[in-house]
């Protein structure tokens, strides 16, 4: 994403933060807001690069790879994995 450039982290953290709890689904709200608090200040530039990404996602095919009910794609599969382990209260 260009805006990643110059756009401070901080900036970023609360954009994405926002992001992960106004979903389409009330499921999805819980389980990335809960993803986003647990982890987005530890993850690198290129993994928000990639979870920004993963946002753009729609919702219901954001549920069912994180419930397991369908794969991911494979550039998600090692975040879809995190965030369902998050959402399940596991530590990686």
């Amino acid at each position: 994403m260009n805006d990643a450039i110059t756009e401070p982290r901080d900036v970023r953290l609360r954009r994405l933060t926002m992001r992960s709890m106004r979903r389409g689904i009330k499921e999805m709200d819980v389980i990335l807001i809960r993803f986003s608090k647990a982890r987005l200040d530890s993850l690198s530039e290129l993994d928000l690069d990639l979870y920004d990404a993963l946002l753009e996602e729609n919702d219901q095919d954001l549920y069912q790879w994180v419930s397991g009910q369908v794969a991911p794609p494979v550039r998600f599969s090692p975040l879809i994995d995190e965030i369902a382990r998050v959402a399940c209260g596991q530590n990686p």
